[in-house]
């Protein structure tokens, strides 16, 4: 019988090897090392399970890819609640987050996510963590396990490929470097002193600062479901959203059964009634429920629709997605809705209150945000709806903080051209401001071509600043031609952007100078109150004067920005769409005429550079922007020339005269 069960063994591990499937030397996932039960402090550990080898098979060995499995955990050994618990992975072999139950991966966006230099990973169910005294050594409430599964590439077997470090990344903490044995990382993180007191008075977080934030109130709470509000506040005086989209992760199989001040993109009851839910709540008509995705997208109301006594009358609503600047009006820098939010089992009590995850949101050519995870917070204050002198709270409040992400490297949704009345050549937007498709091309006249996404953009006329870069390319190239410029084999893709903004150098004198801006709209919607803003270098800014077509400010609290917007009542906060019916297209178009004084930066030099902005933004999205600028004409040059020398030249013709 021993050579039979010998044998079987054998033909196992022969089978593991031959699938490439390699089992790491770990410990006992659920039981606690003997270094954790001597920690007073917050105990972290990362464990390798195990790794198979993944398609493509390739020799290369830093570039074959491996299949993992891990474990990580944050287990709280102190006295202290441990507030909104974060976990550093220093990840080192390019891996890639296909999933971490238990956690979520902080500003990584969508699964599967890179994490080759490391992520921090937040509580998602279990965001806080009670202390052993509190809970009678209760492992589910003291203890958060991410089951973390990915792919990561070289390190042949039998090499383990282990984090860099590890470490607890809350305020109060500090850990050591993290010991390694075989496949398990761990480490214990104790609290400073120095924040211990800060610690103990604080019952919930601070409220964070943020470019955007979104508040979660739970308003009322029942057994099986709750209602709850939901609050954007825009705080970045240059940015704001139009026609924004809020999506974001339900973990523990909720479901929004009716929505108020705002709509969900679908309405399909189908996952519900398949799902956990559909067996819970048998009785339950699934045609009456608004949304059962796990990721839904939500969209705010028209107008029209703030008196709808079934899906508005929520303030702060139903204005068409648009979140304004504070500068622009405080008012309508907030938007709001609510939602009647059902759970599912097991948490059904009213004390099992989760706030969904993974949030996001986004606008149409806006800035692009990275939201963090939920944070519970105090919770917030309302006045009573009767009148009364008395102050509501909320059950519970989370805030999710969001930061405008810098945009890619063409990638941005707006583009600027550069002009001026000393040059009769246009500096176009940047080739490929906007992104490129693989597909994208031009026609000369005869038959289309590919274009070269790489290629610098070509110099053009004033006059095709008007025409679409589709009907663009007989101009260019008859403008390079006259101008001898050099026509390359295969032209420059065009800018792809749907705005896109002309700097036109209009005058320039001893006292001041001029400029004139024009926004072409290149989409087949309008914009309504647009606003744009302009940073300068070398101080230019500090000499404006006035904006003749629109509303113009000076913020000097905001690195010296030029801020202007349409004047409401003469149209000019609109930028219409495109005409389409036209033949080119024609776009909408807005401009206004911008004076400067020289007073307080008389060694400007506009002609040099020094009259074009450094940076552009429309509607909270910064623009791309040309890397150079017009030059003076080569006759221009001449004159100045000419000026310089001839006092020269009748000095030395007197001197000849006279002696």
């Amino acid at each position: 019988m021993s050579n039979v069960w010998i044998c079987e063994l054998l033909s196992l591990v022969t089978l593991l090897v031959s699938y490439n499937v390699f089992v790491c030397e770990c410990q006992d996932p659920e039981a606690l090392p003997k270094e954790a039960e001597d920690c007073n402090g917050v105990f972290i550990s990362y464990d390798l399970l195990d790794r198979r080898k993944e398609f493509p098979r390739v020799k290369n060995v830093t570039a074959q890819s491996w299949a993992f499995n891990a474990t990580a955990k944050v287990l709280n050994t102190g006295k202290d609640v441990v507030k909104s618990w974060k976990l550093f992975i220093g990840f080192q072999h390019h891996e890639i987050l296909v999933s971490a139950s238990g956690g979520i991966p902080f500003e990584t966006g969508d699964f599967p996510a890179s994490v080759e230099n490391g992520t921090t990973l937040v509580g998602s169910s279990l965001p806080d963590l009670e202390s052993s005294i509190n809970t009678a050594h209760d492992l589910s409430q003291i203890q958060a396990l991410i089951q973390i599964a990915g792919t990561q590439f070289g390190v042949r077997p039998p090499g383990i490929p282990m984090p860099k470090s590890i470490k607890l990344e809350n305020d109060g903490y500090k850990c050591p470097h993290p010991s390694v044995r075989k496949s398990s990382m761990f480490a214990c993180c104790k609290s400073d002193p120095n924040y211990k007191s800060k610690l103990l008075k604080t019952k919930f977080l601070p409220r964070q600062k943020g470019d955007l934030t979104i508040t979660y109130d739970i308003l009322q709470a029942y057994d099986n479901n709750y209602n709850v509000e939901v609050t954007m506040e825009n705080h970045n005086p240059l940015s704001r959203l139009d026609r924004w989209n809020l999506t974001f992760e339900w973990t523990r199989g909720e479901f929004i059964y009716s929505i108020k001040g705002a709509f969900t993109r679908e309405m399909d009851s189908s996952k519900c009634i398949y799902g956990i839910a559909g067996q819970y709540y048998k009785d339950m008509d699934f045609t009456k429920v608004t949304n059962c995705q796990k990721n839904p997208i939500i969209s705010d109301l028209p107008p029209e629709k703030y008196n709808d006594t079934e899906i508005g009358k929520i303030p702060f609503c139903c204005r068409n997605g648009s979140l304004y600047s504070i500068i622009m009006d405080p008012s309508l820098s907030i938007s709001k809705f609510q939602m009647q939010v059902f759970k599912s089992p097991p948490d059904l009590d009213k004390k099992s209150l989760f706030p969904p995850a993974r949030w996001k949101i986004m606008g149409v050519l806006n800035s692009d945000y990275t939201c963090g995870p939920p944070l519970k917070v105090e919770p917030s204050q309302f006045p009573e709806p009767r009148g009364l002198e008395a102050t509501v709270f909320a059950i519970s409040t989370w805030q999710i903080v969001c930061n405008i992400s810098k945009p890619k490297q063409r990638k941005t949704r707006c583009c600027v051209t550069f002009s001026a009345y000393y040059n009769d050549s246009v500096v176009p937007c940047n080739t490929c401001a906007c992104g490129c498709d693989n597909d994208d091309g031009y026609y000369d006249g005869k038959k289309n071509h590919r274009c070269d996404p790489n290629a610098k953009a070509m110099l053009l006329p004033s006059e095709a600043l008007l025409v679409p870069y589709d009907n663009r390319t007989l101009k260019t190239i008859a403008w390079a031609k006259l101008k001898h410029f050099r026509v390359p084999k295969k032209l420059p893709c065009g800018d792809n952007c749907g705005v896109s903004i002309n700097w036109h150098i209009v005058s320039d004198y001893k006292g001041g100078w001029s400029a004139r801006i024009t926004l072409f709209n290149w989409k087949s919607f309008q914009f309504k109150d647009w606003f744009t803003a302009l940073q300068f270098k070398k101080g230019a800014s500090r000499g404006f004067e006035k904006v003749y077509s629109f509303n113009g400010s000076f913020l000097s609290k905001i690195n010296n920005t030029i801020f202007m917007q349409g004047v409401l009542g003469y149209g000019t906060n609109y930028l219409i769409g495109q005409d389409n019916d036209t033949n080119p297209k024609i776009p909408g178009k807005q401009q206004s005429v911008i004076s400067f004084t020289k007073k307080f930066t008389p060694e400007m030099k506009i002609a040099k550079g020094d009259g074009f902005p450094s940076k552009v933004i429309f509607n909270g999205e910064e623009c791309s922007i040309p890397t150079q600028f017009p030059m003076q004409s080569g006759n221009r040059h001449d004159v100045y020339l000419v000026q310089e020398i001839l006092p020269l030249v009748l000095v030395f013709t007197m001197n000849q005269i006279l002696f």
